[in-house]
């Protein structure tokens, strides 16, 4: 089965992050999260993946190339965001048989595709506790009988996963009109194969929608370390792997890290080649750090925490539950705590993120202009790609 991925987003509720990469391109463990959608199609079957490029295609073309996990990958070009019918109708011309649709912004476990793609046409669905800000899937004696785009009422609790399987001749319903948003959209095809056929929910019992920061913290607390065959440090508590990530070049693989005997590492940790711990450190997993990377002197990690390519963790820093990209400076004596550090950011020494509200209320953050709660009571800072702070910054917060 041909498998299309949607990858053409900016993503904007996950700004300033995606000021220089598309969403689908964030980091999850050890591999962007568009990947790991890659990895659940293949897993589950695919014969070839269509992935539709848009904002910045050109970092998801440099990093899959023609093939990924022994499946080939074609790319159909979305210039203009004008919704998901807009998108897969991009990819018309290249389908030829039943297919399926995945968004590229999502975690999905394999088995749950595999089930997906059982039969034609199915959509993924999932149990949410809050359902009114997706599309809502009405369904009788197990088939779906309508979806209604985030209702201020939903009738259910069971939403659409944005996955999908359709009928070749789905290719030919995509000519739907403009929503309310100004888009065209999968939901109204949705409704055209509804009329036509039964449309069975399959639901998914590991998805997830990462569409903004917060969300990104979650993602990586699910799929961290990110461990692949490696070797065990004597004390059991941290594996060495080859970094599997063909994109970035850096560091070399075959150098192995540099762990200081003085360093304690527990729980799942995972320290790629090239990385080095220095003596004094504390890393508490799950937490990955990759190719290129300095942590410590006398440094403290611990929780969900992903170290990027070329980070340099400082003397006396402790990075709690955070994800810290490529490139980054954490200076020493700071402390940052569920954040999210963009490209290149440097932090100067001595500067703390306030992370804990003391009321027992949960952390709000303004998205698109609107003050959303996180629904986590910790959460920090998300620093945009290049951002800079002087010495003894004193306390930054959301």
């Amino acid at each position: 089965m041909q498998a299309v991925i949607l990858a053409a987003g900016r993503g904007t509720r996950m700004g300033p992050i995606t000021e220089t990469m598309p969403k689908p391109m964030v980091p999850v463990a050890d591999r962007p999260l568009v990947a790991h959608v890659a990895d659940a199609a293949a897993a589950a079957g695919a014969d070839e993946l269509i992935l539709i490029v848009g904002y910045r295609g050109d970092r998801i073309r440099s990093y899959f190339g023609s093939e990924h996990a022994g499946v080939p990958i074609r790319y159909a070009e979305q210039p203009d965001q004008l919704g998901t019918a807009d998108a897969l109708n991009a990819a018309a011309d290249l389908l030829d048989d039943d297919f399926a649709v995945m968004n590229g912004d999502s975690l999905y476990r394999a088995e749950d595709i595999s089930r997906l793609f059982s039969a034609v046409p199915q959509v993924g669905a999932a149990r949410v506790e809050d359902p009114s800000g997706y599309g809502v899937l009405i369904t009788n004696d197990g088939t779906v009988t309508a979806v209604r785009e985030k209702p201020d009422d939903p009738a259910s609790d069971l939403i659409n996963a944005g996955a999908y399987t359709f009928p070749e001749a789905a290719i030919r319903l995509l000519d739907v009109p403009e929503s309310e948003r100004g888009e065209r959209e999968l939901t109204d095809v949705l409704d055209r194969l509804i009329e036509r056929d039964e449309l069975t929910p399959v639901t998914f019992e590991g998805w997830m929608d990462v569409g903004r920061p917060w969300e990104l913290l979650e993602a990586n607390e699910r799929r961290l370390p990110g461990a692949a065959d490696g070797v065990t440090i004597p004390d059991g508590g941290a594996v060495v792997t080859a970094d599997r990530d063909r994109a970035t070049g850096t560091g070399d693989a075959r150098q192995a890290p540099e762990i200081h005997p003085s360093a304690v590492l527990r729980g799942d940790v995972v320290v790629h080649p090239g990385a080095s711990i220095g003596p004094g450190t504390v890393i508490e997993g799950p937490t990955l750090v990759r190719s290129g990377s300095s942590v410590g002197p006398n440094a403290l990690v611990r929780g969900a925490s992903l170290i990027g390519e070329d980070v340099h963790i400082g003397h006396g820093v402790e990075i709690e539950n955070s994800v810290v990209m490529p490139g980054a400076t954490v200076g020493h004596l700071s402390y940052v705590g569920d954040s999210v550090l963009g490209r290149d950011v440097n932090l100067g020494a001595g500067t703390n993120v306030s992370n804990l509200r003391h009321d027992g209320e949960c952390v709000s953050l303004t998205v698109n202009g609107t003050r959303v709660s996180t629904e986590r009571r910790t959460f920090g800072v998300v620093l945009g790609p290049g951002v800079k702070t002087g010495i003894h910054r004193g306390s930054i917060r959301a």
